[in-house]
């Protein structure tokens, strides 16, 4: 086991489960992925100071609360709707549909309520107005190269997915 520890400058990968207010689990991550410590990876801000100074094989949690990671739950998000004026793929529970605004911005909203003969559409994130508690655990740390410093992610994957 290695004797390295999370900090500035190290790559982390890591494993992780989010979970709702309820204990639920609302995401998971299973296959490692890493973002680099210190470095702006856009890694919630919780999570990393959670993660400073532990080891490999450590498992970590932090409390995220909704100003710190998916936000307030914003009203204006929510769409309800006619449904016959629904077309028929979008008629079920967790259908999504993605809507473009005046801003170019592309909108992603989940069915979340049918009932009534209407259709309730929310372009929230899951969690967002709720506290909720992220499970990581450290699979490994390295050193990072000055391109990973500079990016902020390990050199052979993307960005990491609680941004």
């Amino acid at each position: 086991m290695s004797d390295e520890v999370v900090r500035k400058g190290k790559v982390v990968y890591m494993t992780y489960s989010v979970l709702d207010e309820h204990g639920r689990i609302m995401g998971q991550q299973d296959l490692p992925t890493g973002y680099v410590h210190g470095a702006g990876s856009g890694l919630f801000e919780e999570i990393e100071r959670a993660l400073e100074g532990h080891r490999v094989g450590d498992r970590v949690e932090a409390q995220l609360t909704p100003e710190a990671a998916f936000g307030p739950h914003d009203p204006n998000l929510v769409i309800v709707e006619a449904l016959e004026n629904v077309p028929p793929p979008f008629r079920r529970l967790g259908a999504e549909a993605e809507f473009q605004n005046e801003q170019g911005e592309v909108l992603t909203f989940r069915v979340v309520q049918i009932k009534d003969g209407q259709v309730t559409l929310d372009g929230n994130h899951p969690l967002a107005g709720q506290n909720a508690t992220c499970v990581v655990d450290i699979v490994s740390i390295r050193d990072a190269t000055p391109e990973e410093m500079a990016s902020g992610f390990p050199a052979e994957q993307g960005p990491p997915v609680l941004h």
